[in-house]
């Protein structure tokens, strides 16, 4: 059984817990080596140097320790070595001081063979020198002449050679466990009987070899080579045995454990920390235009990428943490051990920086980036089918919203039963026509006159009372809501927007649209057949379009805007400085107006400000490219001076007057002298 720093061959760090523990296991392994040393005499050792048997012996525990007999969940390369039927036989033979010496010996030989890292190697010599300690001590108790009497061993010498091996067993199994435990911080017991029928198995196995080696050895020295094949057969038999249990729980292309392999560790996890009240994460990740790469470069390359990606999350994540792919390019990380969101939030942000990382294939960069949903339990969830469920929730979140990481949030889980209730309730509302629109003023800046309105949908709720987008159009944008949304405020907007034109108040209306109304195919229909019932020329409305619905499917949005244009609407670009748009992208685009973010507009006041000097190249580029700039957000006087000065055409906000419902922009209109057709002076 080999320690437990197998997956990463690096040293813990000094002072920690693992650290002291490896030292004082490897100090007390040279401490008891040494003091059984000191019982062979020169002669003794010259002896056994010339004599065949030693070398022989020693060759059969090289060539085990090279060849453990792996165990279905164990790393490759570990398990338990077939070293150990030779070990344990010298034991028998000659006591410690020599099954220790070959045993170190040969363990020494093996991990520069293999690669080890020295603190492995010395702790793994360490760790069979204390067991076979442990068991020379109660052969030396129970059965002190065994040698003489193998041939004919009584039942007490059977039971002596069993208490050995059961001596031997436990106290290896206890060393290597509780390194195991330290490393990946989780309780003992937690560890300790993982595995533990397979591991006693095996050791029962192969230490019921050790007698006969020592019968054959007694012999002749010729008999002993001939266990290589009973070992090799078991060696064989068990890697093929681990091979198609990796097969089944691992993925193929990047030898991550699978959809199968997480959810039996998640559950296993969730069962801990039931007993000890502690709590468990998972991690959704999926790459961000992972698709580009294979449609553009092919799969072959995005195979490469996707194993490139494994390892980087397999060298980022925490002793103990899972890393799984569940298909395509989304893959998972299993925290058994997490304080509380923010702790899982670290984990996912050290996976972006590790992907963030410039990727090197055929002479090419890629950049990678990935959105990342968090999900804990037993806050979010209280089995694994739920969790995995309000992670993919959180990730798409994260996509959606262009944030990279995104702890679960039952507001913006479409599937709640909060939200579920709320989609009943506005679904009921839009037919039972709940939805109310109220419109804020936007006025220009060089003669203060009112040029235009923004209608604003509000909903009437029976209990919650007036509720604002932000609680009501995340259930419209992820619903099947959406169109008769964009029916009943058209419907709104435009007969409000009638009665005004009969008033005198030529005034624009502007109506925002989301991604999916943005790219529904009957929009175009719909907003036309809504100007022809209400007799209104379509420049008396205006369509705003968020950067966000441009960017989600930039083709198919761009298209739909021309489509739109057609139309002979007025087209805006809002909320533009949130980062997701690009000046170049607007050059191609067919807009009539560009509305300055307000964390943009709130920039203009403060010269000191670097970000002043953009917004303003900003604003000039727009109005280069034939586009009127109004700026959002305006709270008082100084800033609708400096938008103004900065170029902008028009400005809305709470120092011109707050959104005001259908009834109020009528007495607001009157109440300011100077109302015409071409607009109200403020």
């Amino acid at each position: 059984m080999k320690d437990p720093i197998s997956t990463r061959d690096i040293g813990p760090r000094a002072g920690t817990p693992l650290w002291l523990y490896m030292l004082g296991a490897t100090a007390a392994g040279a401490g008891v080596l040494a003091a059984s040393l000191l019982g062979l005499s020169v002669d003794e050792v010259r002896a056994l140097s010339l004599e065949p048997l030693t070398w022989v012996l020693l060759c059969m525990m090289v060539l085990g320790e090279l060849r453990p007999v792996s165990l279905p969940g164990q790393p490759p390369g570990n398990g338990v070595p077939t070293s150990l039927p030779f070990a344990f036989a010298l034991v028998i033979l000659h006591g410690l001081a020599v099954a220790a010496l070959l045993q170190v010996a040969a363990t020494v030989v093996a991990g520069f063979a293999r690669g080890h890292a020295p603190h492995r190697t010395a702790f793994n010599a360490a760790q069979y020198t204390l067991a076979l300690g442990v068991a020379d001590a109660v052969l030396r108790l129970t059965a002190p002449g065994l040698v003489q009497n193998l041939w004919f061993p009584s039942v007490g010498e059977l039971l002596a050679l069993i208490l050995a091996a059961a001596a031997y067993f436990a106290t290896n199994r206890v060393l290597v466990t509780s390194a195991v435990a330290m490393h990946e911080r989780v309780p003992l017991r937690q560890v300790m009987f993982k595995g533990a029928s397979q591991q006693a198995y095996v050791n029962a196995v192969l230490l019921s070899l050790a007698p006969l080696v020592v019968v054959a050895a007694n012999h002749s020295v010729l008999f002993v080579p001939l266990f290589a094949l009973p070992l090799w057969a078991l060696y064989t038999s068990a890697l093929l045995s681990v091979k198609r249990d990796h097969q089944a729980n691992h993925d193929e292309l990047t030898a991550l454990a699978n959809r199968k392999l997480l959810t039996l560790r998640a559950r296993q996890e969730i069962s801990h920390a039931q007993q000890r009240g502690g709590g468990v994460g998972l991690l959704l990740l999926d790459l961000d235009r992972f698709k580009e790469v294979n449609d553009t470069l092919g799969h072959p390359t995005g195979d490469r990428l996707l194993q490139t990606v494994a390892r980087r999350l397999t060298h980022s994540v925490r002793p103990g943490d899972l890393v799984a792919r569940l298909g395509g390019d989304e893959f998972a990380v299993l925290l058994p051990q997490v304080s509380d969101a923010s702790a899982a939030r670290e984990v996912a942000s050290r996976l972006r920086g590790a992907l963030a990382e410039p990727v090197r294939l055929d002479g090419m960069d890629f950049d990678l980036q990935a959105s990342i949903g968090i999900a804990l339990y037993p806050g979010d969830a209280p089995d694994f089918a739920l969790l995995m469920q309000r992670a993919d929730v959180a990730m798409y979140v994260a996509k959606a919203d262009r944030t990279g990481v995104e702890s679960y949030d039952p507001g913006k889980d479409r599937n709640s039963t909060a939200r579920l209730s709320l989609y009943s309730e506005l679904r009921r509302g839009l037919s039972e026509g709940a939805l109310e629109m109220h419109y804020q003023p936007k006025v220009g800046l060089s003669d203060e006159r009112v040029i235009g309105l923004e209608a604003l949908a509000r909903w009437r709720h029976p209990s919650r009372g007036l509720l604002t987008p932000d609680e009501f159009m995340p259930v419209v944008e992820q619903s099947n809501l959406s169109r008769a949304f964009t029916s009943q405020v058209l419907d709104v907007t435009l007969a409000h927007a009638a009665r005004w034109h009969r008033e005198g108040q030529d005034l624009p209306v502007a109506v925002n649209l989301s991604v999916r109304e943005l790219l529904d195919p009957e929009l175009p229909g719909t907003v036309a057949a809504a100007l022809r019932e209400y007799g209104l020329p379509s420049r008396q409305l205006v369509l705003e379009v968020g950067e966000h619905a441009l960017i989600t499917d930039t083709h198919a949005a761009t298209e739909a805007v021309r489509v739109l244009r057609g139309l002979g609407v007025g087209l805006s670009l809002d909320d533009f400085g949130t980062g997701h748009f690009t000046l170049a992208q607007l050059a191609g685009l067919p807009l009539d107006e560009v509305k300055i973010h307000e964390s943009f507009t709130a920039r203009l006041v403060d010269r000191s400000d670097s970000g002043h000097t953009v917004v303003r190249a900003a604003i000039a580029l727009v109005k280069a490219l034939g586009m009127r700039a109004t700026a959002e957000g305006v709270q008082n006087a100084e800033l609708a001076r400096a938008a103004r000065d900065t170029g902008c055409h028009a400005a809305q906000g709470h120092h011109f007057s707050p959104p005001l419902s259908a009834d109020e922009v009528t007495e607001w209109l009157a109440a300011h002298d100077g109302g015409t057709a071409a607009g109200t002076r403020v």
